[in-house]
């Protein structure tokens, strides 16, 4: 029997650097997913080596005007066909459609005092015809889009400089956009500048201060700061929104019932709840803070944190969920990639192409283990399938897909039935946009099929895969007919 509640959130999730495309179009800065590259002689599953960045590197991309290894620079031209994209949206039955503000479309460089004109004009249509075709708009703030020129001349989110110009964007956009945006998300996968620190927070290693972990921390410690600063920011001028946290849902299992293993297991899931702890909580957890210490890192605290952090705690708790993993103190146990990490690989689950194991009951572990740890209304803002699809006649026969929303649904009206307070889910790439790991446009994900490659060879038309019919039958049900 299925569980979803009237009211249900039901759409999809895009972030502005994977499909918008027109990096150097109406004023726009370059960010740093515009210095990405398509590496296609690397093996898709090493993703480390698909974020290795520096200085030189950027200053180089930046001077480098062509889009054929920039995939990002291209998306999949939602900025000129926006209007397109959304009468399918809505024809499949969206009420929701998550996306994300790209902060150098609206301050090209970070540093400008008065945002770009025509980045707001798009912004403000945008979210305008959201609501003209019945869907609320679900808006991050930060989604790996930081301007470039931030990351060169401040190392990033190293420097608390950087918080006064972010606080300025956030400040820009409840005010342009708040009578249309009433949900809103401060940073994307805020514990995803562990993994990769330049996407998620502009740290170029050459230019730490004191070493590249450091950085890290000292970054996310600002970020901290800006998403509570954000939060408190929007009961300002928007009373009548929530803001919610976002977390990647890195759920693990021991690999064995050796105790060691589970001991490690227990560690990482804490230090994996550790962001949403802060967001939540507005303190660092105590067995974080020995942590690291014990690691040689200093978080910079100055007066008056403690209570920023207090006073700009989040509403809800969104989060992507992708797979599960294992962990084990065996050295030799194998390991898996799967969404920019690398775990012990599960001999119980299926993998992706891409190597991420598919594990639906992993979604109601989830969302069981963070409703009970919370107690704060729950959504899954990204969800889905990264695989190749095949255009034949114009068509798109996806049963693959349609299996894998199925399976992870049911386990989402499980949680339900059993309590948890899910409000809303938004699958990840509703249509096929650039992938955020590997800059790929083949590894596609959604209801709709783009026609155009990894290097931007394509028309550009779109066309509804079997899935999308099975997705509008869903939404029309409330989630009864799967």
């Amino acid at each position: 029997m299925t569980h979803f509640p009237e009211g249900f959130l039901w759409g999809g999730a895009l972030a502005a650097n994977q499909v918008e495309g027109a990096w150097d179009v109406d004023g726009k800065g370059p960010s740093v997913a515009d210095v990405a590259t398509y590496k296609p002689d690397l093996d898709l599953t090493e993703y480390s080596a698909h974020h290795v960045v520096s200085a030189e590197l950027v200053r180089a991309a930046l001077s480098d005007k062509d889009t054929t290894w920039y995939p990002k620079r291209r998306g999949n031209d939602f900025y000129h066909r926006w209007r397109e994209d959304l009468d399918l949206f809505a024809e499949m039955g969206f009420n929701t459609l998550r996306v994300s503000v790209a902060w150098s479309r609206l301050f090209p460089t970070g540093e400008e005092v008065e945002p770009n004109p025509a980045g707001v004009r798009f912004y403000a249509d945008l979210f305008r015809g959201m609501r003209d075709r019945g869907i609320e708009p679900l808006v991050t703030l930060s989604h790996y889009e930081m301007p470039a020129a931030l990351s060169l001349k401040y190392n990033g989110w190293e420097d608390r400089t950087v918080l006064g110009h972010f606080e300025r964007f956030a400040r820009v956009c409840f005010l342009e956009f708040g009578a249309d945006v009433k949900l809103w998300l401060t940073f994307n996968e805020i514990d995803s500048i562990t993994r990769h620190p330049f996407t998620s927070g502009g740290i170029l290693p050459d230019l730490s201060r004191d070493g590249e972990q450091q950085a890290i921390y000292r970054a996310l410690h600002h970020q901290f700061l800006a998403s509570a600063q954000a939060v408190k920011l929007a009961r300002e001028l928007v009373p009548d929104a929530k803001v919610g946290c976002m977390l990647t849902k890195i759920t693990t299992y021991p690999r064995t019932c050796r105790p060691d293993d589970v001991l490690a297991t227990l560690e990482k899931n804490l230090e994996n709840y550790f962001y949403t702890d802060v967001h939540v909580h507005g303190t660092y957890p105590p067995m974080m803070i020995k942590k690291l210490q014990g690691a040689g890192i200093v978080v910079p605290w100055r007066d008056g944190d403690e209570e920023i952090l207090k006073d700009g705690t989040v509403d809800f708790i969104s989060f992507s969920y992708y797979m599960s993993m294992t962990e084990s103190v065996d050295p030799d146990a194998e390991r898996t990639p799967g969404n920019t990490i690398l775990g012990v690989k599960n001999p119980y689950l299926k993998s992706s192409e891409w190597g991420w194991q598919i594990d639906p009951v992993g979604l109601q572990t989830s969302l069981i283990e963070l409703y009970d740890r919370y107690g704060l209304p729950l959504m899954i803002v990204e969800n889905g399938l990264g695989t190749k699809d095949e255009l034949v006649d114009g068509k798109v026969h996806d049963p693959y897909r349609i299996a894998y929303f199925k399976a992870h649904l049911e386990q989402m009206s499980e949680a339900i039935a059993k309590g948890v307070d899910l409000v809303g889910y938004t699958s990840w790439g509703p249509i096929d946009l650039i992938s955020a790991s590997t800059s790929q446009m083949t590894k596609r994900y959604g209801f709709i099929y783009v026609d155009a490659d990894d290097v931007g060879r394509g028309t550009y038309d779109r066309y509804r895969k079997d899935s999308f019919g099975w997705y509008q039958r869903v939404i029309a049900s409330n989630g009864v007919e799967l």
